[in-house]
């Protein structure tokens, strides 16, 4: 099988337009992934979920015994709107332990948001040493939506790239292990998951009437994001895209793409501080002198 964050990593001069949001790159060409593909994945999911799940806590177990591991890592989640944000976060957190993760979906700024430079509220919502971070949205919003729908001047948005690429410097030269995803989906598939939110009761709180008027935008959007991806895809902090359409793709692809960021940190579970020997022979004592005293009575 192909490596999957090979085939899904960009580079400089990417066209959103050329990216099959259908697409499966990585996917195994024969057998069951073929004949039954969201079997196969469904499969697979339970899988790569172990082993998250494993390196999380190892990730978390080196943090708490070592107060100078600074590692961890953040998953930068973008996409258009209906991309599927909402869904891959409930299935990273479905595999990985709460009490290590921190999430933080990313809105429009508050008031008091406004009153500080862009990255203030970002810098707030950092995981800690030996956490996974999940962002849905981001910073780059002050280079998409903030550009796109005009809400500053050219220069302004422009000069928000350098910013961003020094911020991701310094993050991972602290400890990060950025990886950062566009989840790609077409314009019809987004014009489906709209119809869907509409026909169920259920999903109305979903449906956001300013995501039609967006639909507008679609190009510039995708305009903007490709200069997203070309200007802030580095080695340190690299962009994949996604193919999204398909939803067991995409979350199988993001399992695949979160492993290989752990796996590059080349983890272990922590020695223990004490010799386990001898602390084994001081339960058997205790043990043994409870039951004298039970059976003394």
């Amino acid at each position: 099988m192909a490596d999957v964050s090979e085939l899904l990593r960009v580079g400089s001069g990417v066209e959103l337009a050329a990216v099959d949001a259908a697409g499966v790159p990585g996917l195994p060409r024969r057998g069951v992934a073929r004949r039954d593909p969201k079997g196969w994945a469904r499969a697979e999911l339970a899988v790569l979920g172990a082993e998250l799940a494993r390196q999380q806590e190892m990730l978390f177990a080196n943090a708490k015994t070592d107060p100078g591991d600074q590692r961890r890592v953040l998953l930068v989640l973008q996409a258009m709107d209906c991309g599927g944000k909402d869904g891959t976060v409930k299935r990273l957190a479905r595999a990985m332990n709460p009490q290590g993760l921190r999430i933080k979906a990313f809105g429009p700024p508050t008031a008091e948001e406004r009153k500080h430079d862009f990255l203030w509220r970002i810098r707030r919502a950092l995981p800690l040493p030996g956490y996974v971070g999940i962002f849905n949205r981001s910073h780059y919003e002050e280079v998409l939506v903030a550009r796109v729908r005009r809400l500053v001047e050219p220069r302004v948005w422009q000069g928000r790239f350098e910013t961003i690429n020094t911020f991701e410097r310094e993050l991972v030269d602290s400890g990060f292990t950025l990886v950062k995803i566009m989840l790609h989906i077409s314009f019809g598939e987004q014009r489906e998951r709209l119809r869907q939110r509409l026909d169920d009761p259920t999903k109305y709180w979903k449906y956001d009437p300013a995501d039609v008027e967006n639909r507008a935008h679609w190009t510039a959007y995708q305009q903007a994001y490709e200069d997203v991806l070309s200007r802030c895809g580095t080695d340190h902090a690299p962009w994949y895209v996604v193919p999204a359409d398909r939803k067991w793709y995409r979350d199988w692809a993001v399992a695949h793409l979160m492993l290989d960021a752990f796996r590059s940190l080349n983890l272990r579970y922590p020695p223990p501080g004490f010799d386990p020997q001898t602390e084994r022979k001081r339960l058997s004592k205790d043990e043994t002198g409870r039951a004298g005293k039970v059976n003394g009575r």
